[in-house]
């Protein structure tokens, strides 16, 4: 029986309730399809910092790098740690470590769920760039608490980087409808998203069969709500696709249904997927959690592993579920009825 390793990363708040519902829909299908699940949790998290200093050990690359893949709940609790020390010690150093240049998330309305649009349907999916751009982490403060304090932050968009994220891009649209909206903001920032712009023409010629749109950042933002029946496959830098991932995941209902993958495509090293929505910390243990997200990522690892039909039989779980209004409201379902409704639309 084939057999694949995950590290489970539940992390804080409402991560642990999510990883749980996700975790134990896996198993169902694995059960059911034929291949098994190896979990290894991990407790690293904001109080895992409180304890030793740290977001996780040293060593804690190394340690997950011989898993499969990265099932990953929710990091952060501002109260507690600042997050700019939870991103930077966890989720950035991962994604930079094993490559996830990727990130993708899927924005649909699934049956049964009111989003804010009169739309109907509508399924778009975001590629962002995950390793570089302006989340880079380059640049400082000098002079700190004097009135000459200086801040520096520098977006780092290397021709490597830009370019395989296109590609993706690229590639995914061609597997869809064939179009595919590439998003910057060139006309004020004439250097770096005028060198995204020029790639992306590059590229184009290599796809004669995807026709290719560009935006700027507002216009797409406006584009997302007025017409996102017009857009398929969306790829963006770091900050812009992180913007427009939030409103992607409104525009399907709230950040409960807002699934992702860190993606290394080269499978040179585990990929990471986790829910978008955070720790939660108001209804941190309340059961009450959407798992839906965390549940849809989970597909989506299956998917990136090779078990299609698996992860194609959670979302039809899913879809079954919500259309009988299970999970479709916010707070209105415990986290334990979702799970349980999604696990028996299996069989």
């Amino acid at each position: 029986m084939k057999t694949y390793s995950i590290a489970l990363i539940p992390g804080d708040g409402i991560g642990r309730d999510v990883t749980d519902a996700a975790w134990a829909v896996l198993q169902a299908v694995a059960n059911g399809e034929g291949f098994a699940l190896e979990g290894n949790e991990f407790p690293w998290s904001c109080a895992y910092y409180k304890e030793t200093g740290r977001m996780m050990p040293e060593d804690g690359i190394e340690t997950l790098r011989k898993f499969d893949a990265i099932l990953l709940g929710a990091v952060g609790w501002p109260a507690q740690v600042p997050d700019s020390v939870s991103l930077h010690g966890l989720l950035l150093p991962i994604r930079k470590a094993f490559v996830q240049y990727a990130n993708i998330r899927p924005h649909r309305l699934l049956p049964g769920v009111q989003g804010p649009l009169r739309a109907e349907k509508f399924d778009i999916l975001c590629i962002r760039e995950n390793t570089e751009g302006e989340y880079s982490g380059a640049g400082g403060r000098v002079h700190q608490g004097t009135a000459d304090e200086v801040a520096v932050e520098t977006s780092i968009f290397t021709r490597a980087g830009v370019e395989r994220i296109l590609r993706f891009g690229f590639e995914q649209a061609r597997t869809r409808s064939g179009r595919l909206a590439s998003v910057t903001k060139s006309n004020a920032q004439k250097y770096s998203m005028v060198f995204w712009d020029e790639i992306t023409r590059e590229l184009s010629a290599e796809y004669p069969d995807v026709t290719v749109s560009s935006y700027h950042i507002d216009a797409m933002a406006a584009r997302m709500v007025m017409a996102p029946e017009s857009l398929d496959v969306v790829v963006a830098s770091n900050l812009f696709g992180d913007i427009l991932t939030d409103l992607g995941a409104a525009i399907q209902g709230g950040l409960g249904f807002a699934a992702s993958a860190n993606i290394n495509p080269t499978g040179a090293a585990p990929s990471m997927f986790e829910p978008v929505h955070g720790s939660a910390p108001d209804i941190a243990a309340l059961g009450i959690a959407n798992p839906l997200a965390a549940i849809w990522s989970g597909a989506m690892m299956l998917d990136h592993l090779g078990e299609a039909e698996a992860a194609a039989r959670i979302l039809a779980a899913m879809e079954a579920t919500t259309a009988r209004g299970i999970g479709t409201i916010h707070g209105k379902d415990r986290t334990e009825a979702i799970t349980n409704g999604v696990i028996a639309a299996l069989s």
